[in-house]
């Protein structure tokens, strides 16, 4: 089967209220496998990458403001030339 989307650019930006490491430890990185070999790899994508924002229940405004920032950032470098 030939993927559709070769040659293009993902980013895909998700948020949990687990800590990194305890998910980690708890359940491997499910989500990184979901989008990298299931979506994006079934249809031919090798430029992935995936941005995990954590502890959302957690987080203060101003760290939030931070990972806006961190988002705009990873889309200029990826997206706009």
């Amino acid at each position: 089967m030939e993927g559709l989307l070769t040659g293009r650019k993902a980013v895909v930006f998700t948020t949990s209220n687990t800590p990194r490491d305890d998910e980690l430890r708890l359940f491997g990185d499910p989500l990184e496998n979901l989008w990298k070999t299931c979506i994006f790899g079934f249809c031919g994508l090798e430029d992935f990458q995936r941005r995990n924002f954590e502890s959302m229940i957690m987080s203060t405004p101003e760290q939030r403001a931070g990972w806006l920032a961190e988002v705009r950032e990873i889309v200029r470098k990826n997206f706009i030339s």
